[in-house]
């Protein structure tokens, strides 16, 4: 059969907002409370940090609807970056999202599958070798997180309807999953460990660096909220395949965002009230919600909880897995990007730019350093999204006659006020944790001679 010339819409309101809410939830929300607790040392602090994103995640996803709405096609960050200022921008985005972004973010929620995995089948464990090449050693862990990355590219190259189904129905089951385990935590909270968690809530301080300030603990500690709370504008990349996607993409936005926000904030409500602040801060690698399980629902919380993160890393692999390789197909269109993903199988899916972002996920399985980029990254990643917020006031201003069929929420005071609490977390790191800003910065400036060298390749476009 030919191949298709372009995408067919076929996902709608619901189904993108699975989308939204299933990229977001990984495996960060069962984690990531133990190293922003030894940041800020105490639960309203903890809580503080988890609204503080949240905040910023619903205010940057109400001020993308305006340019979804705008541009409703496949490309989505990388489409508004080009338009608002110029191609080498918008490359700049889709070369850093190619290269670390997307690919270690799944490789990472892919190996968290195969991590919790192991609790039922510990010949899975990341701390067993399944075989060595001289100093190269590769865990179980790792080959499981590879043969889910191969399963769910193949399947998506089968069609956006048979991803749309493991999305969906992944989605609502974690949700439900975890309303549930946040209802059985408040039920069994125990009183005494709340009033010691809260009596002094607002003490900030680490407890593990006493030479940081306390705004550069904030900022080090939404490090991983930010991570947890990341992927929530996958959905725009996705757009020629949504059903009225100048209404439903930024509608999907702002209920996907809001839910996953306020899963967030009441879980770790929940630590807290099951949880003494210690138990929460040195959970065994991290694993609080593990810890928490165990308190709630006894011997069997670790198998509980072990369900809940495979469920949830796999939906999550799933949404970015679909959405990721949107961006891919646009760039090759524009020429820059591996000439294969510009075309569309007979399923009208980039079926090529699916598998050529395959290899880049195993790699990072295979590499075991995607945890370290990633905190690298979290600085990248809020950059990019205050450029495109910034690319709405630039827009207004170069296309004031263009059509907006939804126009951001609180312009311009909220998209302002997400500007400056972006300046400002970008700010606290690399004053006070260099480590975290670099390294991305330096992966992303690798894309300028990259992108000339493919400008310089391009062939002229035939009138």
């Amino acid at each position: 059969m030919a191949e298709q010339t372009s995408f067919k819409p076929s996902l709608g309101l619901l189904d993108a907002t699975m989308i939204v809410a299933g990229s977001m939830i990984g495996s960060g929300i069962f984690i990531v409370g133990a190293d922003i607790t030894r940041n800020v040392g105490s639960a309203g602090w903890l809580i503080a940090v988890w609204l503080i994103t949240g905040f910023m995640t619903l205010t940057a996803a109400l001020s993308y609807g305006e340019l979804s709405g705008m541009f409703p096609k496949a490309g989505g960050q990388y489409v508004f970056l080009k338009e608002a200022y110029n191609p080498l921008l918008g490359f700049l985005y889709g070369w850093s999202f190619f290269a670390v972004i997307q690919t270690a973010t799944i490789a990472a929620v892919c190996v968290a599958f195969a991590k919790f995995a192991a609790y039922l089948i510990p010949s899975l464990s990341e701390d067993l070798v399944a075989f060595s090449i001289g100093s190269f050693k590769v865990s179980p862990a790792q080959l499981v997180a590879i043969g889910i990355t191969i399963i769910l590219t193949y399947i998506n190259t089968r069609g956006v309807k048979e991803g749309k189904i493991i999305q969906t129905s992944l989605t609502l089951i974690k949700l439900l999953s975890l309303f549930g385990l946040i209802i059985f935590g408040f039920i069994m909270a125990d009183g005494a460990i709340w009033k010691a968690n809260w009596t002094n809530a607002w003490d900030l301080h680490s407890l593990t660096d006493s030479t940081t300030p306390l705004l550069g603990l904030v900022a080090a500690a939404m490090v991983g909220s930010i991570f947890s709370s990341d992927a929530w504008n996958n959905v725009t990349f996705i757009a020629g395949e949504i059903k009225n996607p100048k209404k439903n993409i930024g509608l999907s936005l702002f209920l996907g965002t809001l839910v996953v926000t306020l899963i967030y904030v009441s879980t770790n409500i929940m630590y807290t009230a099951v949880l003494p602040m210690d138990q929460i801060a040195h959970a065994d690698k991290d694993r609080v919600a593990v810890v928490a399980s165990q308190h709630i629902f006894g011997s069997a919380g670790t198998i509980v909880i072990a369900l809940m993160i495979m469920v949830s890393t796999f939906g999550c692999s799933n949404g970015l897995i679909l959405s990721g390789a949107r961006v891919y197909y646009t760039m090759a269109k524009d020429q820059l990007f591996f000439k294969q993903a510009s075309h569309l199988n007979k399923n009208a899916v980039p079926a090529k730019g699916l598998w050529i972002q395959c290899i880049a996920i195993c790699a990072w399985c295979l590499s075991g350093s995607y945890g370290q980029l990633l905190d690298m990254i979290s600085f990248v990643v809020v950059l990019f999204y205050m450029l495109t917020i910034v690319g709405i006031f630039i827009l207004r201003k170069k296309r004031p006659e263009a059509e907006r069929p939804y126009k951001a929420f609180g312009y311009p005071v909220l998209p302002i006020v997400y500007i400056i609490m972006g300046l400002t977390f970008c700010g606290l790191l690399i004053v006070y944790k260099p480590l975290y800003t670099w390294p991305g910065l330096i992966i992303t400036l690798i894309g300028v001679p990259i992108y000339y060298i493919a400008v310089a390749k391009k062939k002229p476009a035939i009138n």
